[in-house]
């Protein structure tokens, strides 16, 4: 019997450990030898709508257990998360801890696996966007420092993770767990109920998340940003699902934007119909660059950098940079029906998961 530990803390995660869980259910129907699992919520993302939905929409059982740490500063976040991580394996103890992503809870649990003496795997090694302001840029940094195994989903991470000192025997590019979700619910997407009462076309309006310091916490940068994507999208709607953060910022300006559509944050089925049917994306979300490259739909990242090139090189992504007036050019660009076409990447192919199990039940 092999005991492992599947860590999530944030939305994002989701989506990528969904499949992983769905992997291990498949492979334990098929064999004698059976891989004995924990899903651990930390409880670092808490909205309904950003966690618990995603059990029911991405078809995975509901966590056995959640550290239920809630929100606070990135220390006491980390160190809540360190706490009951550590209170959680001193009984079960697994052999291996599976950690996703860059989130606060994929670092906190490494190291507290580590120094439990318990394998790490990380799924989404080696990325790096070289931007150290980032706080998943540290995530990243501190969490792959101390990993086992590396999941990689592109050769590019296998490069940065040679280049760190890492042997070939520990790295495993595998593909993207994400697109995995992505194609696994292609049929299952959900309509929202904004789409008629906005009477919203197929490709008549864009989407767009923004959460990011750099574009949101500067009351004059979000408020051009979002006055020059309103006066530049010709007849096209913007729908903006908020975060949170964005909100407090957004709710202070008093201004009427007719075009944009503002929303709370959405369910995982719905959001991805609404990028499947948008004319584009603008975004400084990681993720998101991933399921519009796999999906062909055109996408503006408000970022200096990325942590997933292959996005911009192969796919349907540009960086647009954090200066609002950047973006102008990109919105008459796909206004006039000028954007660049893109490819897949390598093994993002939705059988993702079950090339991890397979390694995981060889390792």
């Amino acid at each position: 019997m092999h005991r492992i530990d599947i860590i999530a803390g944030a939305r994002p995660n989701f989506m990528k450990i969904g499949p992983i869980v769905l992997a291990i259910e498949k492979h334990n129907a098929t064999v004698e030898k059976k891989i004995e699992y924990r899903l651990i919520h930390t409880g670092q993302h808490y909205d309904k709508k950003m966690s618990e939905d995603f059990f029911t929409q991405l078809n995975i059982p509901e966590p056995q257990l959640n550290l239920g740490v809630g929100s606070g500063t990135a220390a006491t976040q980390t160190a809540n998360i360190m706490l009951r991580y550590e209170e959680a394996v001193k009984d079960w103890k697994p052999e291996l801890c599976i950690v996703v992503g860059d989130v606060t809870s994929t670092m906190a649990c490494a190291i507290v696996a580590k120094k439990e003496w318990i394998k790490v795997a990380h799924v989404e090694g080696g990325i790096r966007s070289g931007d150290e302001m980032m706080p998943e840029e540290i995530n990243r940094m501190v969490t792959d420092s101390i990993t086992d195994y590396f999941f990689t989903t592109t050769a590019l991470a296998n490069t940065n993770l040679g280049a760190l000192g890492h042997g070939e025997e520990k790295i495993f590019f595998v593909g993207n767990t994400m697109i995995d979700s992505l194609l696994g619910n292609m049929e299952r997407l959900i309509q929202p109920p904004l789409w008629n009462e906005y009477d919203l076309e197929n490709k008549g309006y864009l989407v767009m998340t923004l959460h990011r310091p750099s574009n949101v916490d500067g009351y004059e940068n979000l408020r051009q940003l979002l006055s020059l994507i309103n006066d530049n999208v010709g007849d096209k709607k913007v729908v903006f699902p908020m975060h949170p953060r964005t909100k407090k910022m957004f709710d202070q300006f008093g201004i009427a934007f007719e075009k944009l559509i503002v929303t709370g944050p959405m369910s995982y089925l719905e959001f991805i119909y609404m990028i499947k049917h948008s004319a584009g994306v603008v975004t400084d979300s990681g993720g998101i660059t991933e399921e519009t490259t796999v999906l062909n739909v055109p996408c503006m990242t408000l970022r200096n950098s990325t942590e997933r090139p292959e996005t911009v090189t192969m796919g349907t992504n540009v960086i647009v940079g954090t200066d609002p007036n950047n973006i102008v050019p990109y919105l008459e660009k796909l206004i006039a029906g000028d954007w660049k076409s893109g490819s897949i990447p390598d093994l993002w192919d939705g059988k993702t998961a079950d090339r991890i199990v397979e390694m995981v039940a060889q390792l």
